[in-house]
C-alpha cells in the first residue's frame, strides 16, 4: 500500500475490518466439520481479537516508547498479510458459489483444498501470533474499547451545504428513494442503507438528504440519531423519543419505552436516520424497530454504515446504496474552494 499508518486509531478500524470478514466467514459456514479442519482460521481471529485489546495502549505508548511504534510497524504488516489472505478466501468462496450455488459442502471442500495447498496461510497466523506474544515483553496492557464519544463529537442533523461538492447525483437518487411512497406488504416502512469506507461522505449525504426541503414536507416526523458504537437497543429508543419530545427521556424498561414509541409512531409518517451504526445483533435490531411498525405507509429509516454485514440485517445486498469515491473534478474543485492565495 502506498500510504503508510502506524496508530492505534487507524489499526482499530482496521482490525474491526478484520473481524468483520472473519466472522462473516465463520458464521456463513459454521459446520462443525468445516470449524474442525480450518483451525487456522479460528487461531487468526484469536489473534486479531487478542491484538485489538492492546491497540488502545499501545497507541498511547508510541509516542515515548520507541519499542511499541516499531511494534506498530510490524503489526500493520501482519494485520495486511492477514487481510490479503482473507481477501483470497472470499474470492475462492464467491468462485465456489458461482459454481455450485447453496451448496455449503462444496464451498468447505474447496476452502478446505485452498488452505491445505497454500503453505503460506499457516506462515500468516504465525506471523501475526509471534507479534500478539511480543506484547507481553512491551507490556502492553488490555484496556476496554475505547468510549467514542469521548473524544469524537457525535454527529447531528445539520449541514452547510455550500461546503459540500460531487454529492448532488446521490444525493437526487437518495431522495427519490425516501419520496417513493410505494406500499410493502411486509412492513410500512422501508430501510435505505447508505453505505461506504469510513470518511467518504455518508453522514454528510445523510445531512443533505434530511434536510432537503422537499424531504422536511414529505414527513411529519424526522429524528436523527448518531448511533456509533452504542447500539443498545435501550438507548436508541430513548434517544428517538427524547427527538421527538425535545427533551431528554431517562427511562430503562425497554417495554415501556417501546410502547411510548409506538403511540407517538402511530398515525405518523416518519424519517428516522440511523448514522454511523457500527455493529449488533439482528434479533436486537428486530425487537428495537417493532414500535417502527405502526407508521404510515411510506416510512423510512436512512441508516448510514460502513459495514456490509450490518447492513444486510436490515434488507438485501442489492438494496444497498453504495457510496463511492469523489471523482478527480470534484476532489479538486473542494481543494480549490479551501485554497487561499
Amino acid at each position: 500500500m502506498a500510504a503508510k499508518f502506524y496508530g492505534g486509531a487507524y489499526l482499530s478500524s482496521f482490525v474491526d475490518a478484520l473481524l468483520e470478514k472473519l466472522t462473516s466467514l465463520l458464521e456463513d459456514h459454521d459446520d462443525s466439520s468445516f470449524l474442525e479442519r480450518n483451525k487456522l482460521l479460528k487461531r487468526l481471529e484469536k489473534s486479531v481479537c487478542d491484538v485489538g485489546a492492546v491497540l488502545d495502549d499501545a497507541e498511547q505508548k508510541q509516542f515515548t516508547v520507541k519499542k511499541v511504534k516499531n511494534w506498530l510497524v510490524d503489526l500493520q504488516h501482519a494485520l495486511y498479510l492477514a487481510d490479503d489472505l482473507l481477501d483470497e478466501l472470499s474470492t475462492e468462496a464467491a468462485t465456489a458459489s458461482q459454481r455450485d450455488p447453496g451448496n455449503s459442502s462444496s464451498w468447505s471442500r474447496l476452502v478446505d483444498s485452498y488452505i491445505e495447498d497454500s503453505v503460506g496461510i499457516e506462515k500468516v497466523v504465525a506471523t501475526l501470533e509471534s507479534v500478539v506474544a511480543q506484547t507481553n515483553n512491551l507490556r502492553l496492557e488490555e484496556s476496554a474499547k475505547v468510549d467514542m464519544s469521548s473524544w469524537r463529537t457525535p454527529s447531528t442533523s445539520l449541514v452547510v451545504s455550500s461546503d459540500i461538492f460531487g454529492r448532488d447525483k446521490d444525493k437526487e437518487k437518495i431522495i427519490k428513494f425516501l419520496l417513493d411512497d410505494t406500499c410493502h406488504a411486509e412492513s410500512p416502512f422501508t430501510v435505505i442503507p447508505i453505505m461506504g469506507l469510513g470518511g467518504i461522505g455518508k453522514t454528510t449525504l445523510a445531512q443533505l438528504v434530511y434536510n432537503d426541503a422537499r424531504v422536511v414536507e414529505n414527513f411529519d416526523t424526522r429524528i436523527w440519531v448518531c448511533v456509533a458504537e452504542n447500539s443498545d437497543p435501550v438507548h436508541v429508543t430513548r434517544t428517538i423519543i427524547g427527538a421527538i419530545d425535545c427533551c431528554s427521556c431517562s427511562m430503562d424498561n425497554f417495554d415501556v419505552l417501546q410502547t411510548n414509541l409506538k403511540n407517538k409512531l402511530i398515525g405518523k409518517t416518519f424519517l428516522i436516520v440511523l448514522d454511523d451504526v457500527w455493529h449488533g445483533r439482528q434479533d436486537t435490531w428486530e425487537d428495537l424497530l417493532k414500535p417502527f411498525q405502526y407508521g404510515n405507509n411510506g416510512s423510512k429509516i436512512l441508516l448510514t454504515t460502513r459495514s456490509e454485514k450490518v447492513a444486510s440485517m436490515f434488507v438485501a445486498t442489492s438494496q444497498h446504496y453504495q457510496l463511492n469515491l469523489l471523482s478527480d473534478e470534484d476532489c479538486w474543485s473542494g481543494f480549490e474552494a479551501f485554497v487561499y492565495f
